[in-house]
């Protein structure tokens, strides 16, 4: 007679775990890992799928972190891409089949330095078919794996930073600093076009996302050994709510201020303050995240935290 699987005991929790996403899982794939098989988090998401081919820095959010998971999603990003020339493929990366295999013409860095410079500030670039894009409600890669013709509209997107690192015979390495929703496959596709030899990704890294530009990630095996060592070491690595909104201002309410907006109310401000702000009660615990509204206190996303001094458990 086989044996009932036990069911997780959730959890109700808060924060932000830096995970170092390992090679071949998907975004949601490492999320349930962590959230289900390691915290036994509720409530979780991630601020941006990297495909399994990536590795590299996934926050992801649990409890009321959720609620900033647009924002994280929405923030710069940095990455080391490798590409290979003189190969197209079906996804851009070395996953897909090969479409096109063309000669590599001899190439000066200052030829590669010319057609990474059009590839910087703000560009207009086309999307893989292979990408999780919703078009009707569907994913556009579940279109182009059933064979369907995609027709992927062109977007804007900001591209901060891309230099190159290193090369040999038919490889290039760069680092990219880019904003929400650039490819960086698109990027690897348009330098090989222009180099005339055409491109595909064969390795992705995300060094960090905006506001965690020194990210002290951890691994799947190292979120284990902590669980292994008890409930004490493993909230360790998980980071307050109020480290996703580092870097915006901060406004800090008495007693009586603190309740009022955990209330929902609008409050004056004691001064003008430009763009959205982090607001504490007066026992430091995090209340709202919150923008000027001709003086006054609108509450952009109230959070519903413990009432300990700490937001993240």
């Amino acid at each position: 007679m086989s044996k009932k699987k036990s069911r997780i005991r959730f959890r109700d929790l808060h924060g932000i775990v830096l995970l170092d996403k390992p090679l071949g899982l998907s975004s949601n794939e490492a999320l349930q890992a962590v959230r289900k098989g390691i915290f036994r988090a509720e409530k979780g998401g991630h601020t941006g799928a990297l495909d399994p081919l990536a590795t590299g820095l996934l926050p992801l959010c649990f409890g009321e972190a959720t609620k900033i998971a647009g924002m994280l999603l929405g923030s710069r990003k940095a990455y080391i891409a490798e590409c290979r020339l003189g190969v197209t493929t079906t996804t851009a990366d070395l996953e897909g089949e090969v479409v096109q295999q063309r000669p590599i013409p001899t190439l000066t860095d200052e030829a590669i330095e010319q057609a990474l410079a059009k590839l910087r500030g703000r560009i207009t670039q086309i999307p893989p078919a292979y990408s999780a894009i919703k078009q009707d409600g569907e994913p556009l890669y579940l279109k182009a794996r059933r064979g369907e013709v995609v027709d992927v509209p062109a977007r804007e997107v900001e591209v901060y930073e891309l230099d190159l690192l290193s090369r040999s015979n038919d490889t290039l390495t760069f680092q990219v600093e880019c904003g929400s929703g650039t490819y960086v496959r698109s990027l690897a596709v348009d330098l090989g076009e222009d180099l005339g030899c055409g491109a595909h990704l064969t390795a992705l890294r995300r060094l960090w996302v905006e506001p965690f530009r020194e990210p002290a990630m951890l691994t799947l095996d190292q979120l284990k050994e902590l669980a292994a060592q008890g409930d004490e070491a493993l909230l360790t690595a998980l980071l307050p709510v109020s480290a996703g909104l580092a870097g915006l201002p901060v406004v800090h309410l008495d007693e009586a201020r603190s309740l009022a907006v955990s209330q929902g109310q609008q409050i004056p401000l004691e001064s003008p303050i430009d763009g959205q702000f982090v607001v504490l009660g007066e026992d430091g615990r995090l209340l709202a995240l919150g923008e000027d509204a001709g003086g006054k206190l609108r509450i952009v996303r109230g959070f519903n935290l413990p009432p300990t001094g700490q937001d993240a458990v």
